[in-house]
């Protein structure tokens, strides 16, 4: 999430468009370097059923698939000009003096940010040649965060997922709390009755912690929920709901 925030900082402070693209059927790009074989799909009707097939690309599914189809990529960006940083390998920039432009990328989902216009359209032609992409236009929401753009800058949102989290956990009707946590906590000495439904409990905080990237005033509560995700109590995920 820093490298997000870095990104579109630059692209905020030099008024640079942000854009987003979309690979259909990504892991099907990946071209596999060991052999790998599979049994026949149900309903083959060959010959020998004792036969196997030997992919000579990548099937959703493998665990192959993920690594190919990123070194595909990859591949394809470098050849085209950008250099891969070293500090975050999912983010890729491309200098040429008078003309700059910066690509971030999660899993299927290209954010791209150029110093002009014409450069941005001459990547995005690029890509179209390269895989089967969907052009999604101005970025408006990545990683569950809204981008909403103004001449003042650009603001970030995790309501939809914010929405998302209350209404899995049953409390859309619940009257809202002034602050996340109670003043004068003793969460960390409970000695009460042990929440059986763990992964439930993880899965509350793990969303939390997300949550935080927009919600920085949460830090402190979801970082005391944190500390108990081997062995909640009722009350740590009583504090959670809360």
């Amino acid at each position: 999430m820093t490298t997000v925030r870095i990104f579109l900082q630059i692209a905020v402070s030099r008024n640079w468009e942000v854009h987003q693209m979309d690979v259909h059927n990504a892991f099907l790009h990946g071209d596999l370097k060991e052999e790998v074989y599979m049994r026949p799909s149900p309903g083959f009707t060959g010959s020998d059923k004792n036969k196997v097939c030997k992919l000579h690309k990548s099937l959703y599914g493998l665990k192959q698939a993920l690594r190919c189809w990123f070194e595909k990529l990859s591949s394809s960006l470098r050849t085209y000009g950008f250099d891969q940083s070293r500090s975050d390998y999912s983010l890729f920039t491309m200098d040429r003096g008078t003309e700059y432009i910066q690509v971030l990328v999660y899993v299927d989902d290209l954010v791209v940010s150029a110093s002009n216009s014409s450069l941005l359209a001459s990547f995005k032609a690029y890509m179209n040649q390269c895989f089967h992409m969907k052009d999604l236009g101005v970025s408006k929401y990545f990683l569950g965060i809204e981008l909403a753009r103004n001449p003042t800058g650009l603001y970030l949102c995790q309501r939809k997922y914010a929405l998302g989290i209350i209404e899995e956990a049953g409390l859309l009707a619940a009257n809202p709390v002034a602050f996340p946590v109670e003043q004068n906590h003793r969460l960390p000495l409970d000695k009460g009755p042990d929440f059986l439904n763990v992964g439930a409990y993880r899965r509350l905080v793990g969303q939390l912690v997300f949550l935080s990237v927009t919600r920085p005033d949460l830090a402190y509560s979801v970082h005391t929920l944190a500390q108990f995700m081997k062995k909640p109590k009722l009350a740590h995920w009583e504090a959670a709901l809360r």
